[in-house]
C-alpha cells in the first residue's frame, strides 16, 4: 500500500459534501432549507465557478459554521476520511484563524481568540486510530487588515508543535496594493524561524514576483512555467516547489481542461523544480488525492515515473515531515531486513550432530 503526503488543502474547503449536509441538517435547518433535497445542495456546493473570486466565496459558507465548537466533528471526519480512503501519511491543514472565531466580537477580541482555534485544531488533529502526521498552516489574508495578519504570524510561532508554516490567501490578485505588507509580514516570519508558502501565480492576475523570494513553497504556481518560463531557473535555484491542485483549475475557470498542465509539468521538471500534487479543496470538488493522481495518468499528462517523483517530492518539501526518507523506502528498508535465523530444536541440533 502507498501512503502519499498532502501539502495544500483548506480547512474551509476539505469538507465532503454529505458530511457538511448532515451537519447543516442537524444543527443549521436555516441553511439546509434552502435546498430541495441533498442532490441539489451537492449541486450547488461542488459545480464549477467562472472566476476564482467566485470560487472562494463558497469559502464563507464553511468557514461560517466551522466555530469552536463545531471544528472537532469536521476534523475527526476529515482525518478519518483521508486515512481511511486515501492513504495519508502526512497532512499540512491550511486557513485563516481569524475567520473561525466569532464575528460579534470587536477585533482585538478576535485576534485573542484566535489561540483557542488553533489549539482546538491541533488536538482534534491528533487521532491516534488514524496515525496520520498533521499539521496547520496558518493563512494570512488578503482582505484581512495588517494588524490581522501581524496577529497571524505571530500565532503561529507561538505553537510549533503544531503549526509548521504561514500562508497568505484570499485571491492572489488581491494582493497588488499591500505587497510592502506581505513582504514585511513575511519578513516577521522567516526571522520566527517559521516555513513560508503562499498562494501565487495562480491566475494571470496573481503574478507578483516581489514575493517569490519570500516563499520556501509557492501555492500553485502554475502561471510560471505557462506565462513566465525564465523565471524557473531561479525557482529551482532557491529550491521552491510548487504545489499544483489539478482540480481547482477547472473549478475556477482558470484552465479549460486539464491537458493544459502538462505544458506546467514538463517545463518544470525540465528546469528541475519540483512539483507536489495536491487537493486544495477537497470537499468542494468532492474528490480525493488519488483521483488527482489517476487523473493525471489517464489524461496522459504525466506518467507513472513522473507521478512517483511528485509523490517523493512532496515528502521532501512537507515542512514537518520527521524522516528523511518517504514511508515507501521506509517500509522497502524494513522488509529487506534479513530475519533472525529461529532457534534450533533438541531434535535438529541432533541431526546437525550426526551429519
Amino acid at each position: 500500500m502507498s501512503l502519499y503526503a498532502e501539502l495544500h488543502r483548506h480547512l474551509g474547503g476539505s469538507v465532503v459534501p454529505r458530511v457538511l449536509w448532515r451537519y447543516f441538517e442537524r444543527n443549521r435547518p436555516d441553511l439546509s432549507s434552502r435546498f430541495p433535497d441533498y442532490g441539489a445542495f451537492e449541486q450547488f456546493y461542488t459545480q464549477p465557478r467562472n472566476t476564482l473570486a467566485e470560487y472562494l466565496e463558497l469559502h464563507t459558507l464553511v468557514e461560517s459554521v466551522q466555530t469552536h465548537e463545531a471544528l472537532p466533528y469536521f476534523i475527526y471526519r476529515l482525518i478519518r476520511g483521508a486515512y481511511i480512503f486515501e492513504n495519508l501519511a502526512y497532512l499540512e491543514l491550511r486557513y485563516t484563524p481569524y475567520l473561525r472565531t466569532p464575528e460579534h466580537l470587536p477585533q482585538n477580541q478576535r485576534i485573542e481568540a484566535m489561540a483557542e482555534i488553533v489549539e482546538i485544531v491541533g488536538q482534534a488533529s491528533q487521532q491516534p486510530e488514524y496515525p496520520i502526521v498533521t499539521r496547520q498552516i496558518l493563512c494570512m489574508h488578503s482582505r484581512l487588515p495588517y494588524a490581522v495578519n501581524q496577529a497571524i504570524v505571530e500565532l503561529a510561532a507561538q505553537y510549533p508543535d503544531y503549526v509548521c508554516a504561514v500562508d497568505v490567501a484570499g485571491g492572489d490578485a488581491q494582493y497588488g496594493d499591500r505587497l510592502e505588507e506581505f513582504i514585511q509580514l513575511y519578513q516577521r516570519a522567516q526571522s520566527l524561524g517559521l516555513k513560508t508558502t503562499g498562494h501565487l501565480y495562480e491566475t494571470v492576475e496573481g503574478c507578483h514576483p516581489a514575493l517569490l523570494p519570500y516563499l520556501m513553497r509557492i501555492g500553485h504556481g502554475i502561471q510560471i512555467p505557462l506565462r513566465y518560463p525564465e523565471l524557473l531557473r531561479e525557482v529551482a535555484a532557491r529550491g521552491q516547489c510548487l504545489e499544483v491542485c489539478p482540480t481547482t483549475y477547472l473549478k475556477t475557470g482558470t484552465l479549460s481542461e486539464i491537458h493544459q498542465l502538462k505544458e506546467v509539468f514538463d517545463r518544470c521538471f525540465e528546469a528541475g523544480v519540483d512539483i507536489a500534487i495536491c487537493t486544495d479543496n477537497a470537499g468542494l470538488h468532492n474528490v480525493r488525492l488519488p483521483f488527482e493522481y489517476e487523473n493525471l495518468l489517464t489524461q496522459d499528462v504525466i506518467g507513472f515515473d513522473a507521478l512517483q517523483t511528485c509523490q517523493e517530492a512532496a515528502f521532501r518539501h512537507a515542512f514537518a515531515w520527521p524522516h528523511n526518507l518517504p514511508p515507501s523506502t521506509l517500509l522497502t528498508d524494513i522488509l529487506q531486513v534479513p530475519s533472525p535465523e529461529p532457534p534450533l530444536h533438541g531434535a535438529q541440533t541432533a541431526a546437525l550432530a550426526i551429519s
